[in-house]
């Protein structure tokens, strides 16, 4: 059973102007973990706002480059195909409509809640932006920073904006460049991997001639 007011899901539904989607798993020990999803990204703070009327902690913000689904040939694909029919298929879209195209983004705020998991998830295109919760809650300070930096998302509102490790000189998102920032963070050590870093090399090689 679930620690949370009993009025907690439906004071985050009246905060969004757009829809919310709420999962709740509670495991064998009564621990549950919430995961609540924008549609809109633009009712983050009203969200957040309402979290913290309800004293939650935020512990840290995590984001990702989820990649585009891939494509799966069906029997009528390969008639058409044989038959010299393109067909368009519709890019896959997130809960609220972001498509899920390899360039669009996934940033998860985790919050603790009477001692509850509460997550609260927001998409944002390449290059797009979120506003800040560091106004809200402090610790979201050096996580949205460090998150402008590497993926060359803004937030906007962010009352100190400048970055933390990379220089000014360099251009945004130099790690989603090179190597996705999302596939060193998931401690993927793949042949993938190596071949990014051996076709990035090669590359680097080849201009400096």
């Amino acid at each position: 059973m679930t620690r949370l007011a009993p009025d907690f899901e439906k004071t985050l539904r009246d905060a969004a102007a757009g829809d919310l989607a709420i999962t709740t798993t509670t495991d064998a020990h009564g621990v549950s973990v919430v995961w609540c999803e924008l549609a809109r990204n633009t009712d983050l703070v009203a969200v957040a706002s309402r979290l913290r009327a309800f004293e939650a902690r935020l512990a840290m913000i995590t984001a990702s480059q989820p990649k585009a689904p891939e494509e799966e040939e069906d029997e009528q694909d390969e008639e058409n195909s044989e038959a010299g029919d393109v067909m368009v298929r519709a890019t896959p879209v997130t809960f609220g409509g972001t498509p899920l195209d390899g360039t669009s983004y996934e940033v998860i705020y985790h919050f603790i809640l009477a001692d509850e998991a509460v997550n609260l998830i927001a998409h944002a295109p390449a290059n797009g932006s979120l506003a800040s919760l560091t106004p809200l809650f402090r610790p979201a300070d050096w996580p949205e920073r460090e998150i402008m930096e590497l993926y060359g998302l803004t937030f906007t509102g962010h009352p100190d904006p400048r970055r933390l490790f990379l220089d000014n000189s360099i251009e945004p998102s130099v790690f989603e460049r090179l190597i996705p920032f999302s596939t060193l963070v998931n401690a993927a050590s793949t042949d993938d991997l190596w071949k990014k870093v051996h076709a990035a090399a090669k590359a680097t090689a080849i201009e400096g001639e």
